[in-house]
């Protein structure tokens, strides 16, 4: 029993690792959005901000686009060219994607420094690709509506996750010095 677990060391604690920064910072968003009413059709700051962001960035391609508070529902409804495209609900920010992202390197991290920055560039590279791939989804919706589905679905899913996967093999093979310990 005890060879077994001096064997498998690595992985439980990379496991370890893991699941205490995933629960401990999925406990602070979680207690971040209860601040908010969704009865009330309240949106938290964050989504606010990626919505702000991307109408901004919707700016480049149209002068006529907003960003307005849904009525209805907790979430704020995009407009482009004058017409309702999208709307960003609390999901469309990104952050559980951030805190899944942050947590995988955390636990295959060793200097707390190189660690440290490479969390927050990466959170930065998530965060600017999320709302260009909002914005480009908010484009395609208005060109191509009949194609949402599969928009909305699976292109962009794959796409955020693909770049946080690239990050994730980018680094353990080069950064987290994982490689070179085990070599």
């Amino acid at each position: 029993m005890k060879n077994n677990l001096l064997q498998y060391k690595p992985f439980f604690t990379f496991l370890t690792k893991f699941l205490l920064f995933y629960v401990v910072f999925t406990f602070i968003y979680k207690m971040y959005l209860d601040q908010y009413d969704v009865t009330k059709n309240e949106v938290d700051f964050f989504t606010e901000i990626v919505a702000k962001q991307t109408e901004n960035l919707l700016g480049i391609f149209t002068e006529s686009k907003a960003s307005l508070p849904h009525d209805k529902e907790p979430s704020v409804k995009l407009f482009y060219k004058d017409r309702f495209i999208a709307r960003i609900i609390e999901g469309c920010n990104a952050i559980s994607v951030i805190i899944l992202y942050a947590a995988f390197i955390f636990a295959f991290s060793s200097q707390w420094k190189k660690t440290t920055l490479y969390i927050i560039l990466g959170v930065l590279l998530i965060h600017i690709l999320n709302i260009i791939r909002i914005a480009l989804l908010v484009v395609l919706l208005y060109y191509y509506p009949q194609h949402g589905e599969i928009l909305h679905g699976t292109f962009f899913p794959l796409f955020i996750y693909g770049v946080v996967f690239l990050l994730w093999i980018l680094w353990v093979t080069k950064f987290s010095g994982y490689v070179k310990r085990t070599s």
